[in-house]
């Protein structure tokens, strides 16, 4: 089976010229009717990590948002709109993101993203039963708004991942302590987005996150929006405009193998504005494959020497304690201020870190980084191998 995936230029987030953008690409996909009709329940789910001026590029562009819901609200569906936020609500990060007043203005009611709906699912691979938000569960369909970014742990983050803002409040923690390495990480979002079975994946790619994503990243302007109904296929094509083997990514080849979609070449059919226009060679982005289980037992001895870790920069540090309550591990913390102490910077005890980088993902002030040891960067340069074709 071929998958398609449109492509739509758009040279700014003017409200005008995103719209035109966002109208062609559903057109391209057979029209918003495709994916809603009246009186349906339909919950758009934009990235909302945390509370970051649109600017930042951390979380779906306002203007995104606004262009998807006026077009499908013309099919007398019912909106809603929500997320799960990392460590604040979702009314703070959505009126600093902008949306919030675009919903407002359009109508359109914040979901429930508090209460937990457990939703059974005897056929996932990885994970068995979920603690769905209300709002997602209650949805007759669900429609993605991911947003074009690196990540540290699963390499980029877009379409497969963003429907972890599903899982209610704060149960994501929980996930990332039982899934602690990318593979089963992937494997678990796979099987989330098979129960959930968004209708369609809009990525907002106007200005993308390189770099340390998918909160401490730099911006860069890539041009377009894309969509599909399958998201294996979306962010393939994503991975490819910017040099990245898909193989590489675990959501990607985790997808793959559970049926959730395609990503190989002749598999995919690009509808829309050619590729080529596009490519960004020099995104930054990690290009080497993420470890799963076996390889992790193996370099255990070693991980310290090999493996990403974060880092704090003590001069930009404000002991705001973010970090700190993020960290998933428990009970004792694998971040944690010394002695006690919080006007101390806090430290890492790296033999307990599983490296799930929520403390990056989280920290408001880009304190924390992302640092390959010399040996792991040593390997990845002989891992890195050429990208594949475009599809």
């Amino acid at each position: 089976m071929r998958s398609t995936v449109a492509l739509a230029a758009c040279d700014s987030y003017e409200d005008e010229t995103v719209l035109s953008a966002m109208r062609k690409l559903l057109c391209l996909l057979g029209g918003a009717g495709a994916f809603a009709r009246e009186g349906e329940k339909i919950l758009l789910k934009p990235n909302l990590l945390a509370a970051r001026t649109p600017e930042r590029a951390v979380t779906t562009h306002p203007s995104v948002f606004e262009a998807a819901a006026r077009l499908l609200a013309e099919t007398g569906a019912r909106l809603s709109y929500g997320d799960s936020p990392g460590t604040e609500g979702l009314r703070l990060v959505a009126r600093k993101a902008g949306l919030s007043p675009r919903a407002e203005r359009l109508g359109i009611p914040e979901g429930d993203f508090h209460t937990a709906v457990n939703l059974d699912f005897p056929a996932g691979r990885f994970e068995k039963s979920f603690p769905v938000a209300q709002a997602a569960a209650e949805a007759d369909g669900i429609i993605s708004l991911c947003k074009m970014k690196t990540h540290g742990l699963t390499r980029i983050t877009g379409a497969v991942k963003n429907t972890f803002g599903c899982v209610a409040g704060f149960e994501k923690a929980r996930f990332h302590l039982r899934f602690p390495n990318a593979r089963r990480f992937a494997g678990m979002l796979t099987d989330l987005n098979l129960l959930l079975k968004p209708r369609l994946y809009i990525m907002d790619g106007v200005v993308a996150m390189e770099g340390e994503g998918p909160s401490s990243g730099d911006p860069v302007r890539m041009g377009l929006l894309l969509a599909s109904r399958d998201p294996v296929a979306l962010d393939a094509v994503f991975c490819r405009l910017v040099a990245l083997d898909p193989g590489f990514v675990p959501t990607i080849t985790e997808g793959a193998a559970s049926g959730l979609g395609v990503f190989r070449d002749g598999e995919i059919e690009i509808l829309g504005d050619p590729p080529e226009r596009f490519r960004n060679p020099a995104f930054r982005v990690t290009r080497m494959p993420a470890a799963g289980d076996a390889t992790l037992q193996a370099l255990r001895p070693v991980r310290n020497l090999l493996i990403p870790r974060p880092v704090i920069h003590e001069e930009a540090c404000r002991k705001c304690g973010i970090c700190v309550k993020a960290c998933p591990v428990a009970p004792k913390k694998a971040l944690s201020f010394p002695g006690g102490n919080e006007k101390r910077t806090p430290v890492y005890d790296y033999s307990l870190c599983i490296r799930c980088y929520i403390c990056h993902e989280m920290c408001p002030h880009r304190a924390i980084r992302i640092r390959t040891p010399l040996l792991g960067r040593v390997v990845s340069r002989l891992l890195r191998k050429a990208p594949e074709h475009m599809p």
